[in-house]
């Protein structure tokens, strides 16, 4: 029999409700295998209902140190509403792979949203007539792109429901909070009933997200040989600061276990990750090279400043292109010494968290006026890693959406339904703006999208079949070519107006970025030739990177605000990379 919280045990052995739905905190957190069935569960009967949960605080280890932000409360689970239905032995929520808000705050309103995810059912030889359900949950936030992931559970019988049991055992990369933490509690929980209406509409679309994922196998089912030459898979970062790693091949999701302290995460391919600035990799190239296709190249031509209003005046110099290259010209902070370039000089200064933490649009624009200024040098010429540059480029690319359709129009909806949907993605939650009445505003393309392994994959499969997607062109086949190849990217280390040196006509050991990608340089030992590999990156060490067998590597990481003194990775880079080469050389 799985380990149980003790009250819920006595409830299950007593076969009483009321003790059931006796709420009271866990000592701790369970085994993650307490929230999945073990080899002698058993069927259990159909559920369907809404869970209202009440906002609660959690136990936090280590307490916060400074859990308020903004009046907000990161300590509370949410007071929040959850409609879940199964579907033979899943446990499926009908708000899965949304940002759930809080609709009942307590004392103080909590920090968090909710993602939820499909989990299980089933029943065990002592449990009487209870039954039990399980599925994982994800604390993330609408004003950055931190994740907590965890699970949940309770047990239920004719009508009635425990408690949920909650536990937060992984995490992405902390920013506002600043710290590493897991965190547990149980929920008060009332039972309503489900839609009942809604429930075969519901299953069919379940069953249709279902059968669009990638083939996936668990790690261990690699022959040995490959898993021999794959040595390595997952460095530079070590594996404590490792949440979740990936390899795509062959057109299969091979997935590492996701340890934590309370062992392996039992539903991996649910995990939802906050990958920070993989964003870059993947909203603003494929909205680029989507609008491309749409109604032509001279898409990345446009200028920011013709879309986005209130702004210095050489914003309207400044290209759709230049903004996604991070070679706007403008962010002047720091040195204006630009050769040899330093791309990270001035990125966190000049009031960086005002204008990160600022809700609405209108008041990101005033911190960038407020605060910024133009470099001496010209648009498309020296890379300033600037999230200001994408997030602006974000909002230019809604504005020439809603020039060219209904004034309605919006940019991630746009993705959704036009890149994401047909390659396999249903659901893409992601940070917007918070405008007036708590109403979502525009998108931020500079970070804030929550996916998992499978979407990863997905958009790494799009990239590498150059835009297409069963016989379907979705991207710009030319310019995704023309990105995968690195044509006319930026050299990091130098000023372009001095030297045009490009990865096309000088194939230099140096690092390139183009359109949100990384160009990372890799001799290969067996050929002797130089690639520089597309990689998608991350703050805190997450890194997407694509290989010229059309494979990829997936390695979500959390080594940010790690402690004074503690080595986070290896000394080696290329260790992925290395591993990868071993399994096919390239």
């Amino acid at each position: 029999m799985s380990a149980r919280h003790p009250s819920v045990s006595a409830a299950l052995s007593a076969t009483n409700a009321r003790i059931a739905q006796a709420p009271g905190a866990a000592r701790a957190p369970l085994p993650n295998s307490a929230f999945h069935p073990g080899p002698d569960a058993r069927p259990a009967p159909a559920f369907a209902g809404v869970l209202h949960c009440s906002p609660t605080r959690l136990v936090m280890q280590p307490p916060l140190e400074e859990p308020l932000i903004e009046g907000r409360d990161a300590s509370i689970f949410p007071g929040i509403a959850l409609e879940l239905f199964t579907l033979e032995g899943l446990l499926v929520p009908v708000q899965r792979g949304e940002m759930v808000r809080e609709s009942v705050a307590g004392a103080a309103p909590s920090y968090w949203r909710m993602i939820t995810q499909p989990g299980r059912i089933w029943r065990e030889s002592d449990d009487a007539a209870w039954s039990w359900a399980a599925f994982p949950l994800t604390l993330v936030n609408d004003t950055e792109n931190h994740a907590h992931q965890g699970l949940a559970r309770f047990c239920y019988r004719d009508g009635q429901i425990s408690p949920l049991t909650v536990q937060f055992v992984q995490q992405s990369a902390p920013y506002r909070l600043r710290q590493h933490f897991i965190a547990w509690g149980e929920v008060a929980v009332r039972l309503a009933p489900a839609d009942r209406a809604a429930l075969e509409e519901h299953r069919a679309r379940a069953l249709d997200e279902l059968a669009s994922r990638l083939p996936a196998k668990p790690w261990s089912a690699l022959p040995a040989s490959t898993s021999l030459a794959l040595e390595g898979f997952g460095g530079p970062v070590l594996p404590r600061w490792r949440v979740a790693t990936a390899l795509f091949r062959d057109g299969t999701l091979y997935v590492q276990d996701s340890q934590t302290p309370f062992g392996a995460y039992p539903y991996p391919l649910e995990m939802r990750f906050g990958v920070r600035s993989v964003m870059k990799s993947i909203g603003a190239p494929l909205a680029l090279l989507h609008l491309a296709q749409q109604y032509g190249p001279w898409v990345l031509s446009l200028n920011i400043g013709d879309y986005v209003s209130g702004l210095h005046p050489k914003w309207r110099r400044i290209r759709f292109l230049d903004a996604a290259n991070m070679t706007s010209g403008f962010g002047g902070t720091g040195s204006v010494h630009s050769n040899p370039n330093d791309v990270l000089d001035g990125y966190l200064e000049a009031d960086y968290d005002g204008w990160y933490t600022a809700p609405s649009h209108d008041a990101k624009l005033a911190r960038i006026n407020a605060s910024l200024r133009p470099y001496p040098w010209e648009p498309g010429t020296v890379m300033r890693y600037r999230d200001q540059d994408f997030y602006l480029l974000g909002a230019a690319l809604d504005g020439f959406l809603k020039s060219q359709r209904a004034g309605s129009a919006d940019l991630w909806e746009m993705l959704s339904s036009e890149v994401f949907g047909p390659i396999g993605i249903q659901h893409a939650p992601a940070v917007r703006t918070r405008e007036a009445g708590g109403r979502d505003g525009l998108i931020w393309l500079s970070a804030g999208y929550y996916p998992t392994l499978d979407e990863l994959a997905k958009i790494a499969r799009l990239y590498l079949n150059r835009g297409e997607h069963a016989g379907r062109q979705i991207l710009h086949r030319q310019l995704t070519q023309e990105l995968l190849a690195a044509r006319d990217a930026i050299r990091k280390d130098a000023d372009r107006s001095l030297a045009r040196e490009g990865v096309d006509a000088a194939r230099s050991p140096a690092e390139y970025y183009k359109m949100g990608f990384h160009f990372r340089p890799y001799h290969a030992p067996a050929s002797g030739h130089l690639h520089h590999l597309p990689m998608m990156s991350g703050a805190g060490g997450s890194e997407v990177i694509l290989y010229p067998d059309r494979s990829a590597s997936i390695v979500i990481a959390k080594a940010l605000h790690v402690p004074d003194g503690e080595p986070w990775q290896s000394d080696d880079p290329l260790q992925t990379i290395r591993a990868m080469n071993r399994l096919a050389p390239f």
